[in-house]
């Protein structure tokens, strides 16, 4: 039947080479940006992830790649758009109205209109052209010389971008001076169990096994290729305290699921994302000169796990391992912590009652006055000339002058 109509040509085979699915989280903070505008301005960067992603989904047909922007006061998916409610709810409910429609040719859906209905994109066609995404969509339409893939995903990042910039208020910039990391990692690792779970149910092997880490898994005997999901890390902010309890929990999630997280950072520095590169075997750059972005992209961050097992990779040298307390969310060397739940306090809680379980803490003699040791007492003694004097023991004896010299 395979000589008939061809099917083998969408069979899979053994010797394939794995697809490998890279989240890519930019950090999109208005202030870091600001100060990096003279070395790197944001659009400079934008045009530099854009190559590297097409880098990436040219070295294999089954390349994936996702996008999501670590904003001050959210995170937001960049590339695959999400799908609108309004789509959501006539997926489920069939009697959908008739802007939800689909545009019909001769009885066939229209690819476009079934392409920006899937990625959530605005319809050329449609009458929301003078919408922000619909007008990048509109001005790029008939770009026939640049590759398909290539074009979906620079519309999708550029359309979503210049939204959510636009959407951002300046009571949104005084709020807060950080990034949502947390919730951007978070979103990152929901979606890659997603497209693994959906690769394992097509057929595609098990993921987490052979191409799911550096190091050979359980499966790796087996022979069976799975998706390979890493996370890119684009980071401009400084210290993410605030944050420490849901990153540290994205970060136990990757190292379970084998998640490589691999931190580039263009500017300031963070002690929980050195954590997070060390913890899941990941890269981790701090990059001297932003504006050989493109260099460092090519160089350290492209080869996927596989590639990784032959090359010599950048490695840390000194990882900060300090924490956040629980109390203040200070970054501490030294804490005090409860050996209930784990916590970390700075000082010790009110009443020694540990915050988060409620336990009685053991402080021991924390708090009491040190003993002083007493000093060594002097002893008095006469002199030889019939005066006294002080003199410690075991002290250098005073010259005296010799009898019957006067």
């Amino acid at each position: 039947m395979n000589e008939v109509d061809g099917s083998e040509h969408y069979e899979r085979h053994a010797d394939e080479p794995s697809p490998s699915l890279l989240t890519i989280i930019l950090d999109t903070n208005p202030h870091a940006w600001s100060l990096l505008s003279s070395t790197l301005p944001l659009s400079k960067a934008i045009a530099t992830i854009l190559v590297f992603i097409n880098a990436h989904l040219a070295f294999n047909y089954a390349n994936k790649v996702a996008v999501v922007a670590s904003h001050c006061q959210r995170a937001q998916w960049l590339y695959p758009s999400p799908l609108k409610p309004s789509n959501l709810n006539s997926k489920n409910n069939r009697a959908g109205n008739e802007s939800e429609d689909v545009q019909m040719e001769n009885g066939i859906p229209e690819p476009s209109a079934i392409r920006g209905r899937i990625m959530g994109r605005v319809n050329p066609g449609s009458t929301s052209i003078g919408s922000p995404a619909g007008q990048h969509q509109h001005n790029t339409a008939d770009n026939a010389n640049k590759y398909q893939p290539f074009r979906l995903v620079e519309d999708e990042v550029m359309a979503n971008l210049r939204a959510l910039i636009d959407s951002t208020t300046e009571s949104d910039l005084r709020g807060t001076s950080t990034t949502m990391m947390a919730g951007a990692l978070t979103l990152a690792l929901a979606y890659i169990n997603r497209e693994t779970l959906a690769y394992e149910e097509s057929g595609g092997g098990v993921s987490g096994g052979k191409g799911a880490s550096i190091s050979e898994g359980p499966d790796a005997a087996e022979g069976k290729p799975g998706m390979q999901s890493r996370i890119l890390v684009l980071s401009v902010s400084g210290d993410l305290a605030f944050q420490y309890i849901p990153i540290m929990n994205c970060i136990f999630a990757a190292q379970r699921k084998k998640i490589p997280i691999d931190i580039c950072k263009i500017a300031g520095d963070t002690v929980f994302l050195q954590q997070a590169s060390d913890a899941t075997r990941g890269v981790y750059m701090h990059l001297e000169d932003p504006r050989g972005l493109l260099q460092y992209l090519m160089l350290a961050f492209l080869p996927d796990q596989t590639s990784r097992r032959h090359l010599t990779m950048p490695s840390q040298v000194n990882v900060d391992f300090r924490a956040a307390c629980f109390c203040h969310k200070l970054v501490v060397d030294i804490g005090f912590v409860c050996s209930i739940c784990l916590s970390i306090f700075c000082t010790p809680p009110e009443g020694a009652i540990c915050l988060t379980c409620g336990t009685h803490l053991q402080l021991g003699d924390y708090g009491a006055k040190p003993a002083i040791a007493p000093r060594a007492r002097r002893r008095r003694r006469k002199g030889l000339a019939g005066g006294t004097g002080l003199e410690s023991v075991g002290s250098t004896p005073t010259p005296m002058g010799t009898p019957g010299s006067e």
